[in-house]
């Protein structure tokens, strides 16, 4: 069987994405592969295809108990081979598991990292026919990537120990240039080839919100996408039962996931999102990573992330099936608090001395600080995430919040010397809060208390809100005029340029977000289906609903979502007809092909 006959026959597609095909070449003719690619992307094809054709067992390490459930379920479905090894098994299904991959009986064994440390594994691998050890999500073993765990350290170890060491590949969606040299030096790849396809995620449309109610603005991006599944990701675990309370008061019928829980309430509760039971998912960083569910259509962020890897990462899970999906941040100045206090009180990283975890601190408040300009630039938002990764990226990508709405150039000069001067007359020890009332003239408790209403700049820029004065400040620090102090209370300190403000009042333009812009300059996107073919849509949907709950699979297990919209389009009549659309392999014809087939017949006769 060739590389395409197994990609058509297993999976359904007619062709590979862009880089598949060169990271499977590499790892059949026997050449160490480093695959960088984005979520949903493709790369766990980059070893399945190979794990098919080579002749031996693929062992797949992965930190992840429910990407291998997933991923082993769906291969399940598509007639592959496949089991996993892990810790939610019982000891009497690991040693049967491992009794049938000593029989030969399975093609791809997923298998956690400390797993490879047992004697009982280290036994059965010394005497199995190991052709290739993938290692997904490689940059975790990069104590500079954002998820450390040292146990990935000892995969070299075990690949020398094998009697003969098999063809390594390494996949991760996100890495800086320096985890790359990491994961290449630590797993010790030998002339690897290095593919990094590009970050961008086309069918994703990125917003940043700052609204006055975050609660407020959660309820309307999820109200505004009725039957949606989505993932709301906060930053702590109160804040993820305070959000899913909510929701739920307000009859949106949302799951919690967060490491707080116990183990069984876990699982429930990824299980009904998996099964559409519960449609939004709450959830801390703790979810997400692994879950194959390819019909996520919205990710909204309660709270900003650390770091871009973590947002992208994060973000990237709505969407997988390449149809259109929103990645909403809803933002506070509060969250660069949260960050900042979680980095400089967290626990250092396992291994380290005093003098690497300072550093290891300080690269991530730079990351902090890198996250909270993405939230506050007005320029485009794929520029900025493409941009950090290294990647070049048009101005317009007409595809972000930022790039649909018009902006208009605000001279704001005058307005920014007040406020450096009102910073530097009251000894730079308030935050903007302060500050902004100040300046508006406000009578509050606060200005009360500290006799700012003496202050020579009270009521200087009167004319305005208080909220119109913030977003002056807000540019004043984008642009490097002021800094806030670190620590749980920032205050606003003058910054380089601050002097020349202050004495000169030098123009400054500010761009202010104005209308949305027509649609004509919006990114082409798949049109909804209408009419007919929405209605068919629907009825094959309740269908694999149906199909799913008799086979035990999650819904997307037996289709995509955008499997289903082709199949709307098309209206095949015949399984021959059925078996070119791009997501129907062999194995999915033969067990699904007829009831799907008969669903479209019926409907076209009635």
């Amino acid at each position: 069987m060739t590389k395409e006959e197994a990609l058509k026959t297993y999976f359904g597609y007619d062709a590979f994405r862009g880089g598949q095909e060169a990271v499977i070449d590499a790892l059949l003719a026997g050449r160490d592969a480093l695959a960088i690619m984005p979520t949903g992307a493709g790369k766990s094809l980059c070893y399945q295809i190979p794990a098919l054709l080579l002749p031996g067992i693929t062992l797949v390490i992965s930190p992840l108990v429910s990407l291998m459930r997933d991923q082993v379920t769906a291969l399940v479905q598509m007639g592959v081979p496949a089991a996993f090894l892990n810790s939610s098994l019982t000891f009497r299904q690991y040693l049967l598991a491992l009794d049938r991959a000593r029989a030969g009986r399975y093609k791809i064994i997923y298998v956690a990292p400390e797993r490879l440390e047992t004697e009982g594994f280290q036994s059965f691998a010394r005497t199995a026919d190991i052709s290739l050890l993938a290692v997904d999500e490689a940059h975790c073993i990069s104590q500079w990537g954002q998820d450390f765990r040292p146990s990935y350290l000892g995969i070299p170890a075990f690949a020398a120990s094998l009697p003969r060491r098999p063809v390594m590949g390494a996949f991760t969606a996100t890495a800086t240039p320096e985890v790359k040299e990491d994961i290449q030096r630590l797993l010790e790849l030998r002339s690897p080839l290095r593919m990094a396809t590009g970050f961008d995620r086309e069918n994703l449309f990125f917003e940043v919100r700052q609204p006055a109610d975050k609660k407020a603005a959660l309820l309307e991006a999820v109200r505004g996408r009725p039957g949606k599944c989505g993932i709301v990701y906060c930053a702590t675990r109160k804040t993820v039962e305070e959000v899913c309370q909510f929701l739920r008061d307000r009859g949106v019928p949302a799951a919690r996931y967060h490491a707080g829980l116990e183990a069984e309430e876990r699982r429930r509760n990824q299980e009904d999102f998996l099964y559409d039971r519960s449609p939004v998912m709450v959830a801390t960083n703790a979810f997400g990573m692994g879950i194959d569910k390819s019909d996520v259509r919205y990710v909204v962020h309660y709270n900003m992330p650390k770091d871009m890897e973590s947002y992208y990462q994060e973000a990237g899970r709505a969407g997988r099936d390449g149809l259109p999906a929103s990645c909403v941040l809803l933002y506070s100045g509060q969250d660069v608090r949260t960050g900042e206090y979680l980095i400089t009180h967290g626990e250092a990283r396992e291994g380290l001395d005093e003098a690497a975890a300072e550093r290891l601190r300080e690269r991530d408040l730079q990351r902090l600080r890198q996250m909270t300009g993405y939230c506050r630039t007005r320029h485009c938002l794929r520029q900025y995430i493409l941009r950090y990764f290294g990647q070049d990226a048009p101005d317009d990508c007409g595809a972000c919040c930022n790039c649909l709405h018009n902006f208009r150039e605000v001279e704001v000069g005058r307005e920014a010397q007040a406020i450096v001067r009102c910073i530097a007359e009251t000894g730079q020890h308030f935050g903007v809060g302060v500050i902004a009332e100040t300046l508006c003239g406000a009578d509050t408790d606060k200005v009360r208390k500290y006799h700012m209403d003496r202050e020579a700049q009270y009521g200087a820029l009167a004319e305005l809100s208080q909220r119109a004065v913030r977003e002056r400040i807000r540019f004043l620090l984008d642009e490097g005029i002021l800094t806030l102090s670190p620590g749980p209370y920032p205050v606003l300190q003058l910054g380089e340029r601050a002097e020349d403000v202050a004495q000169n009042a030098p123009a400054l333009y500010m761009r202010t977000m104005e209308e949305e812009r027509p649609a004509a300059v919006r990114r082409q996107i798949p049109p909804e289906l209408e009419g007919s073919q929405a209605e068919l849509f629907q009825r094959l949907r309740a269908l694999r609903a149906r199909t799913a709950r008799r086979q035990g699979v999650p819904a997307y297990v037996v289709f995509s979502d955008k499997t289903l919209r082709e199949l709307a389009f098309v209206q095949p009549r015949t399984m021959a007809e059925l078996r070119l659309v791009s997501g129907i392999g062999e194995a999915k014809a033969g067990r699904y092909g007829e009831s799907f087939l008969r669903e479209i017949r019926d409907f076209l006769e009635r």
